[in-house]
């Protein structure tokens, strides 16, 4: 038994020359393309030829036009196109057209093309065609207006009076000269940059300047360009089932059923599922909402079947990414901090990989897991754990339940802390080392898309702050080691002779190259771009699907505790905000918490924008100032993590993941009112 995805259309790529049209006549051409080589759809260049390119940015056009019916360029007849007028860049940066007549132009050219191409029945499709509007709203139809729009980094590029209607489903493409401001408008019309000038109304209502997501809740949608044509791929026949039982009455999730507890129509997730499936390509990003959760474990696992069931793995375009919060989660995972995995990912009871260790570093190693975080606190707040190193964290402002959190640290005989700033953490300790940042040290990271990368020291750590390789030698000579590392090249040569996933990648190599994908199958190949194509790394190369069922958050709301809390990164302040708000611009443009919820949830609780709130959960309570954003849904409070004024996960729930170990951030029953 096998499924597929929908089968790829084949097309034939030939590149023109403008000058042929002028040379051989247009009907000689069309000719040679129509009936000699079968081509009936005619892919139209704005600046240096005309032709058919290789197809998949035809197909990625068709696919925005279910029913092909493609207008010509420059036509404004049926909403089809919106044309950008030439800016200063166009006029002086076209570049690669030479013409036997000098005052015969690109356009003069598609002028005469098309008319004699639409005549024999052939489609035009613009090549250069930018990234497109799509309408996915409720109404049957909705009008875009945009009135002398100005934005732009240098001279302004000008949108004038466009005025188009797009019905359910439509879209629209930007089309003009490479130059004249097509993207930079694009952007301006969806908020991704600031409009100089001009008003953009969308469905009746002035969108100019909302937050991209904010006309995206409009239905008014960003297609990227780029979509790309793939190959079948046979799923079933590299998958097994796994024999975990599925959670009790369970199996019975249809559509209809998840509607009622998500609130999305079952139609739509019909849709969404059908439009995933079949897909050329798909790829699943998710962020801290999917895995900071009590049963973050079974989010990932779900998502991880619905891509292996539609094929969405081992192509490139398809797959899943985990989206990482810094830019060495996934080289610090592979090394082996997880606390139940050695390098590699074995499990600390793989006794195979465990003597492999022990023979390397010639010191035995335990077979039991280590504790996470949120674990290893709470064995100090026990007394189990009496000293502690910390680097680089900052637990004292990140961790659930702060008030417990904080308890543990202080009870502590010793706490040593390693940082570039006095943290949170940091005045608790007995010890402060002073470390390096990023620009001062030598190493490598390796990003989510398994890139190795090597690192170079720009700047000295300033005053008496060391590198954080010389302090960790330093510390173990004074336990009595013989650490003599001479530099980051020899820590990487050990990490390579523990973690064959580095095989064929040399500090060497790095320094040649500056990055290099993992797996890397010889030194002179540039390494594995695409897992998965040909099976996966399980015994007989077949992947597991593990069922995992919905389940309800450890913690319920009720008539004292209404509300739910989600917490979170700002767009200014990273995390707890130990760097950030050292920042001056930053700090300038986000002085102070706030607690952000939709104007009715404000409302109810008597509180206006601005007005001091206090949140209240059953761990604790915080202030701050409540702003109010109606793209937030009713009963939704959002607090970010960032600041020691109202220290968000004071709130929080430490309740664990039973499998991962993930407290759950992301959910605590809450309530709001004005603060007395």
């Amino acid at each position: 038994m096998s499924v597929t995805t929908a089968r790829p259309t084949t097309f034939v790529g030939i590149q023109i020359s403008p000058i042929s049209f002028v040379d051989e006549g247009v009907d000689a051409v069309l000719d040679t393309l129509q009936r000699r080589i079968g081509v009936n759809v005619l892919m139209i260049g704005t600046i240096s030829w005309l032709g058919l390119k290789v197809g998949r940015r035809i197909s990625h056009a068709l696919e925005g036009f279910p029913d092909h019916g493609i207008a010509a360029p420059y036509a404004m007849k049926g909403g089809a196109y919106i044309r950008v007028r030439d800016s200063y860049y166009a006029r002086t940066a076209i570049r690669g057209f030479r013409s036997p007549d000098p005052e015969l132009g690109d356009r003069d050219i598609l002028d005469m093309v098309i008319p004699a191409a639409r005549a024999r029945g052939m489609r035009i499709m613009p090549e250069f065609m930018e990234p497109l509007f799509k309408y996915a709203g409720h109404g049957a139809t909705a009008d875009v207006e945009v009135e002398g729009l100005k934005a732009g980094y240098g001279p302004a590029e000008v949108l004038f009076g466009v005025s188009l209607a797009l019905r359910r489903g439509e879209v629209a493409a930007l089309l003009g000269r490479n130059g004249a401001g097509k993207s930079t408008t694009l952007k301006a019309i969806m908020g991704l940059l600031p409009a100089r000038a001009g008003r953009v109304r969308f469905a009746g209502a002035d969108i100019t300047g909302l937050a991209p997501f904010r006309i995206a809740r409009m239905g008014l949608g960003y297609v990227p360009e780029e979509r790309r044509i793939f190959t079948d791929l046979t799923v079933f026949e590299n998958l097994e089932v796994g024999r975990r039982a599925a959670p009790a009455g369970r199996a019975a999730w249809t559509p209809e059923r998840a509607s009622e507890a998500c609130g999305v129509p079952a139609e739509q997730l019909r849709r969404a599922a059908r439009r995933f499936a079949t897909a050329r390509a798909a790829l699943t990003l998710w962020g801290m909402g999917v895995s900071q959760s009590v049963h973050g474990t079974d989010n990932a696992r779900a998502l991880i079947s619905l891509a292996l069931v539609s094929g969405q793995v081992g192509r490139p375009g398809a797959g899943l990414h985990p989206l990482r919060g810094q830019n060495n989660v996934q080289g610090a995972s592979d090394a082996g901090l997880i606390p139940m995995m050695l390098p590699d990912y074995h499990r600390t009871d793989d006794d195979a990989a465990r003597g492999a260790l022990e023979a390397l570093w010639g010191a035995p190693l335990p077979p039991a897991p280590g504790l996470t975080v949120v674990e290893t606190l709470r064995a100090a707040e026990r007394g189990d754990i009496r000293g502690m190193l910390i680097m680089g964290e900052n637990p004292a402002m990140s961790d659930p339940d702060l008030t417990h959190a904080r308890a543990a640290l202080a009870r502590l005989q010793h706490l040593v802390v390693q940082d570039i700033f006095l943290t949170e953490t940091a005045a608790l300790a007995d010890v402060v080392l002073p470390a390096s940042a990023w620009p001062e040290k030598d190493g490598t990271v390796t990003n989510t898309n398994r890139q190795v990368q090597r690192g170079r020291a720009a700047l000295d750590p300033p005053g008496e702050a060391r590198r954080d390789l010389d302090i960790l030698v330093a510390l173990a000579r004074g336990l009595g080691l013989d650490w003599r590392y001479a530099g980051p090249a020899e820590v990487y040569a050990e990490m390579a002779a523990a973690m064959p996933s580095l095989a064929n990648i040399t500090w060497d190599r790095l320094e040649r190259e500056n990055s290099v994908t993992t797996p890397c199958h010889a030194p002179d190949q540039p390494g594995e771009e695409i897992l998965f194509a040909d099976g996966f790394h399980m015994p007989g190369g077949r992947a597991r699907l593990v069922p995992a069922g919905p389940s309800d958050p450890e913690e319920a709301t009720d008539a004292e505790f209404p509300l739910v809390l989600t917490t979170g990164r700002q767009l200014e302040h990273w995390h707890t905000g130990a760097m950030t708000r050292h920042a001056s611009v930053l700090a300038a443009l986000r002085p102070s918490p706030e607690v952000t919820a939709s104007p009715e949830t404000l409302r109810r609780a008597g509180l206006g924008d601005g007005d001091r709130a206090r949140i209240t959960t059953r761990r604790g309570a915080v202030e701050c100032a409540a702003r109010a954003d109606p793209s937030l849904p009713d009963g939704l409070l959002f607090l970010p993590f960032a600041y020691r004024e109202a220290a968000a996960n004071v709130l929080t729930d430490a309740r664990l993941d039973p499998v991962g170990r993930i407290p759950g951030f992301k959910f605590s029953a809450a309530r709001i009112e004005r603060a007395g």
